[in-house]
């Protein structure tokens, strides 16, 4: 009697941890501010779609390309692509440690940090004057600099962001190729993307070390130690591996979907 009496209650329980643990994930996407941040990042996407019309289609894209790429830069389907990534890197024990982090003081000043230097960067100038800081400081020993490359490695930012970038112009690339515009095959588009590999890593170290320095200068040296050390741990390193493979695979879907509209494009204007 007893057993059936309680079965009913374990199932209810059991159909429950989803719900439960969806609501919690909810929790982390807020204080991480993933939204905000998938924007500024639709953001610096649409500005790189209108210098790419200026290079390669010579600015005649006009309306098609201009709802081409609304519709290819939505900050939704960045949002989605991350939380889905989430879910799948983050147990239980290792997301209540996140949200813990991340709801702490500490934790909201560095996403305010991280998103507003985001922002920010987007300008060439700032890029210019974030990148040329890191250049200045490189081979002085500087002990800001050093706490910065020590957070980087913790999460083996610089390869990840080379990979990312590999990819990406993989697939954009592989986009164009499907979509009429380049005569290439994909052994020649992977030598092609290999071949620039060195100069795609001096760029992104510039680039992530700048884009630290500027972001982090706020805060003290403890304060980023504390930041290195929850990155270290085990929670740090499935959140970061989440955000890598979901805005990775964000990534790779706009560019390749990017390189098409392109090709289309390109095709039109010939026409």
């Amino acid at each position: 009697m007893r057993a059936r009496v309680l079965w009913p209650l374990i199932a209810v329980l059991t159909l429950a941890q989803p719900v439960w643990a969806d609501a919690r994930m909810t929790i982390l996407i807020d204080f991480l501010r993933l939204e905000e941040a998938a924007q500024i990042l639709a953001d610096e996407g649409k500005l790189q779609a209108e210098e790419l019309q200026q290079e390669m289609l010579d600015g005649h894209g006009g309306p098609f390309w201009t709802l081409q790429v609304n519709s290819i830069y939505r900050s939704t389907l960045m949002v989605e692509a991350v939380r889905a990534s989430l879910e799948q890197s983050l147990n239980a024990p290792d997301l209540e440690e996140a949200i813990a982090f991340y709801g702490s003081e500490l934790g909201q000043r560095i996403v305010t940090l991280e998103n507003a230097a985001r922002a920010a960067i987007i300008d060439k100038a700032v890029e210019a004057a974030a990148r040329a800081r890191y250049t200045a400081l490189t081979g002085e020993d500087d002990p800001r600099l050093a706490l910065i490359i020590a957070f980087a490695e913790t999460g083996d930012m610089i390869n990840r962001n080379v990979t990312s970038s590999m990819n990406s112009s993989y697939q954009f690339m592989r986009g164009m190729a499907e979509g009429g515009a380049l005569e290439m095959s994909e052994d020649e588009i992977l030598s092609d993307v290999a071949a620039d590999l060195d100069d795609i890593r001096t760029d992104t170290e510039e680039w992530l070390y700048g884009y630290f320095l500027m972001a982090y200068n706020p805060l003290s040296d403890e304060d980023l130690r504390r930041y290195i050390a929850f990155s270290e741990g085990r929670a740090g390193q499935a959140l970061n591996r989440g955000l890598f493979d979901g805005f990775g695979q964000a990534y790779e879907t706009i560019s390749y979907v990017l390189g098409q509209s392109v090709a289309r494009a390109m095709l039109a204007e010939e026409l």
